[in-house]
């Protein structure tokens, strides 16, 4: 007999701080997405989310598996962009908690709540390596745009997203 997996979506705490980060870097080892590419491993904030997530227009959410931070996502304004853009940033879930609802869960929760915000679109940047991360945008409405919006510094993230938010 196995073990009920516990599943738990909360918004992001200064004390998941060094959590969250180990599991962004985990998946971009998995997936060989390095620093020196402008991933999110190279995000100078990325062992202070709750810092930078806590500004005005800012939402992160964890996924706890078990009491475990497994994985997160979250919205920010698009910098350098029109103010009703923001962009879906930092999804990243190890592999623990895949395929079970859960970041569809979250990106729907996050949409809504940029909505809520008064955003009217909402912008994301990846890459051809996540192809389970594509097919969810893809199921959420998101449709390929060709050139990159705001200045995210994210040089090779070469599949650009984009969905209305109504």
């Amino acid at each position: 007999m196995s073990a009920v997996e516990s599943l738990t979506l909360r918004r992001l705490t200064a004390d998941d701080n060094q959590a969250i980060a180990s599991v962004i870097r985990r998946v971009s080892a998995e997936y060989g997405l390095t620093a020196d590419k402008g991933y999110t491993v190279a995000d100078p904030n990325l062992d202070e989310l709750y810092q930078v997530y806590s500004q005005p227009g800012h939402a992160y959410w964890v996924i706890e598996l078990n009491g475990a931070v497994a994985g997160g996502g979250g919205i920010a304004p698009l910098s350098c962009s029109e103010p009703d853009i923001c962009e879906l940033q930092k999804m990243y879930f190890l592999p623990s908690v895949r395929g079970k609802g859960m970041a569809k869960k979250l990106a729907l929760m996050a949409l809504e709540h940029a909505r809520e915000l008064g955003f009217t679109r909402c912008y994301l940047e990846t890459t051809a390596f996540l192809r389970e991360a594509i097919g969810l945008y893809e199921r959420l409405g998101f449709t390929y745009i060709s050139e990159p919006l705001g200045c995210t510094g994210h040089v090779d993230c070469e599949v650009r997203m984009l969905r209305a938010l109504k």
